[in-house]
């Protein structure tokens, strides 16, 4: 598995130097590199209750992410998926505690439990006040004695951080802690394991499968399901959350476990927000990964029925970056689209050979997704396929408000439709084809002969001649085959697309930023994609 380090031993220390540099002065560390890994605030208030944190790495940007004015003193930082030391722990402790005393916030495993129990105790018995909290939020195991603490642990940091800010006392804070443990939960679900930095990742989790309740180590999960969709996959976690969670307004955490991506977060949330549990969510954190297991292509959620106090402190004023803040949930509203973008439909009309050859067209489209996909994958960004599909889905649902009756209509609603919801710049090029056509038929011209019109102007607009690796290949030799019949048309489709699996540079689109030995032996998938339309209608 490759990675972006460069020891597996250094990559904590070599990770908390870069989180350092990165952080416009605010941050430092303590001397004692390699054993003692402990990152705080350069300035330090020891007139404020101190509060401290940490655990294993591998958990980025927790727990030295988090430390900053509004949130963590001091994070002590253990390596990827291992406890800090007790004399770790002491050494932030003492580096950050005055007579306000010191917070240590603990997730509920055992090496943390020890090292950090025992730490409190040294610093006791030289006179600092110390008091801890154990978050234990997973309820992955409802009846299981020692629940593990996960991402729920950040809201701690954040409700204690802003109290200390404000001047609390170190009982009072304590409790607050206390209070948002008892009423946290959190479970969390993923595709895939983590990678260990320069191990070899375990294939725990099959295709078309999913783990749920798993811990930020990547220990596995309670168990594992079948995976459909995100909606399904969010149901699921939503189930095991609303049993241990009241009836009553609450504050979500959406966390990325590390490895899913921005889009996929965000389509989480939007099932969040119209799961069962939707309308009790007042307030959202995130998404944003917070609380990571290394790569893990996973999520997890935290629910947690905030007062009006602990709403305020949850969205007090912070510095540390990595906290994405909390904002509140505003039921949107639409504005209407700008004068002249809103297409005028034409009347529908009924055409039962029109529209039986238009839906066909688009079912060969949709049947082809995947292959067409995985070959722009090997020259381009692999989405070839599902543009087309997207478009053709597009226009299935759209058939029966067409004008088919009427052929120059017909043309030009296609275009129109295109225009909206096939994106790219085939999107536009379609749009221009069809719209075309739709002119040179309105003026007399028949069927073949106003299609070729059309690709005409897509290439006097595009820019792209024969012989430049685009769909042109194919789509041109076709239309000339079809004044003969379909089967011509097809053989001629299907001769343009492989040629250009011959053609070793692009002159427009993508590929055109792809290296040679990239395309030759591979077909334009835009060529590809007419030249199995073709087939498909020859068939």
């Amino acid at each position: 598995m490759k990675q972006f380090i460069n020891e597996k031993e250094t990559v904590v220390t070599e990770a908390i130097e870069g989180v350092i540099a990165a952080s416009n002065g605010k941050l430092t560390r303590l001397d004692g590199f390699p054993h003692i890994k402990v990152v705080l605030r350069s300035e330090i208030d020891r007139a404020k209750v101190a509060l401290v944190s940490g655990g294993g790495s591998g958990h980025e940007p927790a727990h030295a992410g988090f430390v900053g004015q509004g949130m963590l003193s001091a994070a002590v930082c253990g390596d990827v998926f291992a406890s800090p030391s007790l004399e770790a722990i002491l050494a932030g402790i003492l580096a950050v505690t005055g007579p306000a005393g010191c917070l240590l916030i603990v997730k509920n495993y055992t090496g943390d439990r020890l090292n950090f129990g025992l730490a409190a105790e040294r610093a006791r018995a030289l006179g600092l006040r110390v008091n801890m909290v154990i978050v234990d939020d997973d309820v992955a195991l409802p009846d299981l004695p020692q629940q593990r603490g996960l991402a729920g642990t950040l809201l701690v940091h954040k409700i204690a951080g802003a109290m200390a800010e404000a001047g609390e006392d170190l009982d009072t804070i304590t409790e607050a802690a206390k209070q948002i443990i008892k009423k946290t939960v959190t479970i969390g679900m993923s595709l895939d394991t983590c990678t260990l930095p320069g191990a070899a990742k375990e294939a725990r989790i099959g295709d078309g499968q999913a783990e749920l309740g798993l811990g930020i180590h990547g220990e596995p999960g309670v168990e594992q399901i079948d995976f459909v969709s995100a909606k399904q996959a969010m149901a699921k976690v939503v189930d095991k959350l609303a049993n241990a969670i009241d009836s009553q307004p609450l504050v979500a955490l959406i966390n990325n476990l590390g490895g899913a991506t921005a889009l996929e977060m965000a389509i989480l949330t939007r099932e969040l927000m119209h799961a069962k549990i939707g309308g009790q969510i007042q307030y959202v954190i995130g998404p944003a990964a917070m609380m990571t297991s290394l790569d893990m292509r996973g999520f997890s959620v935290t629910l947690f029925p905030a007062n009006d106090a602990e709403i305020a402190w949850l969205r007090a004023a912070f510095s540390p970056n990595a906290w994405p803040g909390c904002a509140k949930i505003e039921k949107g509203f639409l504005l209407p689209l700008p004068d002249g973008l809103k297409p005028v439909a034409p009347k529908a009309s009924a055409h039962a050979m029109h529209r039986g050859f238009l839906t066909k067209c688009c079912e060969i489209l949709i049947a082809e997704e995947d292959r067409l996909n995985n070959l722009d994958a090997k020259s381009g960004d692999g989405d070839t396929g599902t543009t087309l599909a997207t478009a053709a889905r597009a226009l299935i649902a759209v058939v029966d408000d067409l004008p088919l009756a009427d052929i120059s209509q017909l043309y030009r609603a296609i275009g129109a439709e295109l225009s909206q919801t096939m994106g790219g710049s085939s999107g536009i090029l379609m749009a221009i084809f069809f719209s075309a056509a739709g002119d040179a038929s309105s003026s007399g011209l028949g069927i073949i002969d106003a299609l070729k019109r059309g690709l005409a102007r897509v290439e006097e607009v595009g820019g792209a001649r024969p012989g430049d690796r685009t769909f042109i290949d194919a789509l041109g030799p076709a239309l000339e085959g079809l004044a003969t019949d379909m089967a011509v048309a097809a053989q001629a489709a299907r001769k343009g697309a492989d040629f250009t699996a011959s053609l070793g540079k692009a002159r427009a689109g993508r590929a055109t930023y792809v290296p040679s030995e990239k395309l030759v032996g591979h077909n334009d998938p835009g060529a590809e994609a007419v030249a199995r339309l073709f087939e498909g209608l020859r068939e």
